[in-house]
């Protein structure tokens, strides 16, 4: 029972850290699509932020410099789900549990 217990942690931890990244990269895709002012300290804080997580996935669709569509932001925000996904999936598999009922 205390296995499931600390599974289960293991798994919202990993899913809340996760769901963080995701929401900081929309955020970021929404304030590009609305042409927010990258000279703001907000905007250019979170831009900074998540230029890390989205440099992975610049450069593997052709994009003009002055598209509105942070296409890679996209990319990065279903790469960082699935990941996820796959994260607490091996948790689950290598201990053998399940979710509690």
């Amino acid at each position: 029972m205390v296995a499931n217990s600390a599974v289960w942690i293991v798994a919202r931890v990993v899913t809340l850290f996760f769901t963080v990244i995701e929401v900081l990269l929309l955020f970021r895709f929404v304030l590009k699509l609305l042409g927010a002012n990258a000279q703001q300290p907000l905007v250019d804080g979170l831009y900074r932020l998540t230029e890390p997580l989205v440099r992975p996935f610049q450069g593997i669709f052709p994009q003009a410099q002055s598209a509105a569509i942070d296409l890679p932001a996209l990319l990065a925000v279903v790469f960082f789900f699935l990941l996820a996904a796959l994260v607490v999936a091996l948790v689950r598999a290598i201990t053998g549990a399940r979710a509690p009922s």
